[in-house]
């Protein structure tokens, strides 16, 4: 048995990435309540345009006036551009979803992202998986199919949607590990924000000259314009805070604090849309969620015989 290197310290920058995740998670579900408002009223691809807009910009004024304008600009910018298309399309299969879903609903199929992350982590990242974590994916995954089931019987292929949103969302959480030393903070959510705005922007501007009278941009009114503010600037903080969660701990031990989005996501849809998950959705998130925790588990014990050097 041998002592590892500063254990102390690599312990207290995990607990401080976990500490990040966990506050992100908790503020996100306010933009989505707002997303389900707007979406509404204008096409999610306006919507979500206008969450990395604002975040684009709110990226160059905190540039601006820290005096730093130059660390915009990340080495690798082909990998963060990749990263912000995956994260740009992620959220608008996620806001066309909660369209039509309620956000407990939508979200709870979302949840199987962090057990994808954890499969994926095997691969991209190299990161050790047993067949323990393995098992939990396995289940998390049949608990999704408790909450897909009675979605697609009322909303149909809709019902899909999130699960392919958590597939993309866990690409971007992986390549936010990847490139967690490379460029500043405020570069990752500037490329993000680019990479989305040209890509929404674009599509947008087809669909309004060539999609029906629903899929065309609109122009905003009165509370909108602040509300499709408020989008971008939750955005801009929450996902800023993931990033530096991910440069301070592995994506596995992250992954689970996911799960703390349905606390807050059940409160405010309740609160504002009086939606309320039905039992069979609730069986399959506490499912997902003992799953991610299981996982959660796991992740803590080989930490603990790593620091131990056995």
């Amino acid at each position: 048995m041998t002592a590892s290197l500063n254990p102390p310290i690599e312990r207290h920058e995990i607990g401080r990435g976990m500490a990040l995740m966990a506050i992100a998670m908790t503020v996100l579900p306010v933009m989505d309540v707002l997303a389900k408002l707007l979406g509404q009223k204008m096409p999610v691809l306006e919507v979500t345009l206008s969450r990395f807009a604002v975040q684009s910009v709110l990226a160059v004024l905190v540039a601006l006036a820290m005096g730093k304008p130059s660390t915009l600009l990340p080495p690798r910018m082909g990998l963060h551009a990749l990263r912000g298309l995956f994260l740009a399309v992620a959220t608008l299969l996620f806001f066309a979803a909660l369209k039509a879903m309620p956000i407990p609903d939508t979200l709870g199929i979302f949840f199987t992202e962090p057990l994808i992350l954890t499969a994926l982590s095997t691969v991209v990242l190299g990161e050790r998986v047993g067949w323990r974590r393995w098992a939990a994916v396995v289940v998390g995954f049949v608990g999704a199919l408790f909450i897909i089931r009675p979605s697609w019987a009322v909303f149909g292929t809709t019902a899909l949607l999130p699960l392919a949103a958590a597939f993309l969302f866990a690409g971007y959480l992986l390549l936010t590990r990847r490139l967690r030393v490379e460029g500043s903070l405020l570069a990752a959510q500037f490329i993000t924000g680019v990479a989305g705005t040209v890509a929404l922007g674009s599509a947008l501007l087809l669909t309004s000259l060539l999609g029906s009278q629903e899929m065309r941009a609109v122009v905003p009114h009165g509370i909108e314009w602040l509300q499709l503010f408020s989008i971008g600037a939750i955005s801009f903080v929450a996902h800023g805070l993931v990033v530096l969660a991910f440069r301070y701990a592995p994506a596995a031990s992250l992954a689970p604090l996911n799960y703390m989005e349905i606390v807050s996501a059940t409160l405010l849809s309740y609160l504002v849309f009086a939606q309320f998950p039905a039992p069979p959705v609730w069986l399959g998130i506490a499912i997902i969620v003992g799953s991610g925790l299981y996982v959660a588990h796991r992740e803590r014990r080989r930490a603990i015989v790593s620091d131990a050097g056995l």
